[in-house]
């Protein structure tokens, strides 16, 4: 397993992360039993990954806590909690204080490494950073947390406008970031001042649905072209990414885990799922050399304008 250091925390971490939200959800999305998932959990961390990911709204903690009951100290834990409530209202610094506190008994632990904000809109910002920043820096003095972090609403936001925002602030150590081959705008308008603050990067949608299923990836680089958004006389519209494989890839999915991997700011590459062979395959990718770089180039040169995609 490659490691980073994960920013100015200057924790060492593996460079895949276990993602245990996404549509997966370690399997619990599409009925898997909860010692299934467990499983996932435990196999990550026998084959080196110390960065999980997980959330209060995915419904994981849990499970990640049951994973991780002996082996704590062996992994850096990442979770999270929304800065509005299920009823619409703005979480105040109490309730975050009650957020912070059942997710330290779900997960089972005494502290939570990186402690995000979680899927925060342009307009939740500044009362995030005027309300909710010192009640989690108390935190993080009193021991709860360690580290602070933000995650964007990406499907949402893919120009990344309140990130944007967040990073001229300096009060955050990681930010979670979606950057994939249909979207690497995060390259001009997030990773610029990431690096020259040290942020950590941790980044989600490296791989979702258009990757894994061709005929979908198809459909959506027509639309582009259709719609003028690339030349379409520049790429295979009936095989868009066959470019990648017949260049040594693997497989689509193995060349956006690779092309994240290695793109500049970027720390933890995360991947989800509910099945330990696919777990293993991602994370063959993610640690594996970097694309050729005709390969990186012809990515950029096709999609690296565009900012309105996820990737869902």
């Amino acid at each position: 397993m490659d490691t980073v250091t994960l920013g100015r925390t200057g924790v060492e971490v593996s460079a895949a992360g276990l993602g245990c939200g996404g549509h997966s959800r370690l399997g619990q999305s599409y009925g898997a039993s909860t010692e299934s998932s467990v499983a996932v959990v435990g196999r990550a961390v026998d084959l080196g990954v110390t960065y999980i990911d997980t959330a209060e709204a995915y419904g994981t903690e849990g499970i990640v806590g049951t994973a991780l009951r002996r082996r704590r100290d062996e992994v850096v834990i990442s979770t999270k909690v929304s800065p509005s409530t299920r009823e619409g209202k703005a979480l105040d610094a109490g309730g975050l204080r009650d957020a912070v506190g059942r997710s330290l008994a779900n997960l089972g632990t005494d502290w939570i490494d990186v402690y995000h904000l979680h899927g925060v809109g342009l307009e939740e910002y500044e009362y995030c950073r005027s309300e909710l920043v010192p009640a989690l820096e108390a935190l993080r003095d009193e021991g709860a947390i360690r580290f602070l972090a933000i995650s964007e609403r990406f499907a949402m936001d893919p120009g990344h406008a309140m990130l944007q925002r967040a990073v001229q602030d300096d009060c955050w150590d990681v930010m979670m970031v979606g950057f994939n081959p249909l979207n690497q705008s995060a390259r001009d308008r997030v990773f610029p001042l990431t690096r020259e603050k040290d942020v950590a990067v941790e980044v989600m949608f490296a791989v979702r649905r258009v990757f894994s299923r061709p005929e979908e990836c198809a459909r959506v680089v027509r639309e582009l072209a259709e719609r003028g958004d690339i030349d379409g006389a520049s790429v295979d519209l009936d095989e868009p990414f066959g470019f990648l494989t017949r260049g040594g890839s693997a497989s689509v999915i193995d060349a956006a885990y690779r092309f994240a991997r290695y793109e500049p700011g970027c720390h933890v590459v995360l991947t989800g799922t509910g099945s330990v062979e696919h777990l293993e395959a991602n994370l063959r990718s993610i640690c594996a050399p970097p694309l050729p770089p005709g390969d990186v180039q012809r990515l950029r040169d096709l999609f690296g304008h565009l900012d309105h995609l996820s990737g869902n």
